[in-house]
């Protein structure tokens, strides 16, 4: 938000967050105040936090011109997303103007000039696929996003629906777009603990994000720290994850919540007893830096 840094100086990351969403699919929700957002970055900040991933994308109450005073408040490095989500999240008319302007116009300007009269620049794409599958609308959003990519360099963040469909988007992604794996960030993986899935995922040389827990996302928090050591013994320590997703106001720790800060408090070192403190500090601080620095040209 501030303005760009090099990705060995992000420190500490949530790969994962929202500090502002608003979504019909979560109807009363919404995460629209500055000063619960402010809460949440200090409460992280104090547990050892230095960065924080947005992966909000357009349309869905980014408030891109609050960012940048609340990185400087927190003294936590922010990045923001442009991007889409599922067609859910959106109304027909919405979609239709989308349409209309041109989806990956919109990545492109909001990468390079800004977000809205902001001046914020986005630093990813958020996309989403859907429940084992990828509708017509996801296809859309995933060309525009290709596309933006080759002409910005941003990488592309994918929400998996319930953790599943990832080899369908690397398929479409790296394979059809030609969009390099390692510019691809899967999330969500730790929804659906399949562990060879996992391993066919992480064979393309795409990042895997482990992102939770909400309150709405906690059914199969047990199983990531197998999840993560089988992918760390395979050798793919280097591409691994970690994010708090906190999508309800429910789930912040300022509302008694799981939250941003949990990540650093009970999830890294519960991690830690079964792959070790070395391999989840460079998850929480290499790993970072590097799927979400922006590889120009």
């Amino acid at each position: 938000m501030l303005g760009d840094i090099a990705p060995a100086d992000l420190g500490t990351c949530d790969a994962h967050d929202h500090l502002f969403l608003r979504s019909p699919q979560l109807p009363g929700q919404e995460l629209d105040s500055a000063d619960a957002a402010a809460a949440e970055l200090a409460a992280f900040r104090a547990a050892g936090g230095h960065g924080v991933v947005q992966w909000t994308p357009h349309g869905m109450g980014r408030r891109a011109e609050r960012l940048p005073e609340l990185s400087r408040a927190t003294g936590i490095h922010l990045v923001a997303a442009t991007g889409l989500h599922q067609a859910a999240h959106y109304t027909p008319e919405f979609i239709d103007r989308l349409r209309a302007v041109g989806l990956a116009d919109l990545f492109f300007r909001e990468l390079t000039e800004g977000i809205g009269e902001s001046g914020v620049r986005a630093g990813l794409i958020k996309v989403a696929g859907g429940f084992h599958g990828l509708d017509d609308h996801a296809r859309w959003t995933m060309a525009s996003a290709a596309e933006a990519h080759r002409a910005t360099g941003a990488p592309i963040a994918v929400h998996l629906e319930l953790g599943t469909g990832a080899l369908d988007v690397l398929d479409l992604l790296c394979g059809e777009f030609a969009v390099p794996p390692h510019r691809v960030v899967l999330g969500h993986l730790n929804r659906a603990p399949d562990l060879t899935g996992h391993l066919q995922a992480a064979e393309s040389g795409a990042y895997l994000a482990f992102d939770g827990p909400s309150r709405s996302h906690h059914a199969t928090d047990w199983r990531m720290p197998d999840a993560v050591r089988s992918l760390a013994e395979a050798g793919y320590g280097d591409r691994l994850l970690l994010g708090g997703d906190t999508t309800t106001a429910a789930a912040r720790s300022v509302n008694g919540g799981p939250g941003m800060p949990h990540l650093l408090r009970r999830l890294g070192p519960r991690l830690a007893r079964t792959v070790g403190e070395e391999l989840v500090e460079r998850i929480l601080t290499v790993n970072p830096g590097r799927a979400f620095g922006v590889e120009w040209g």
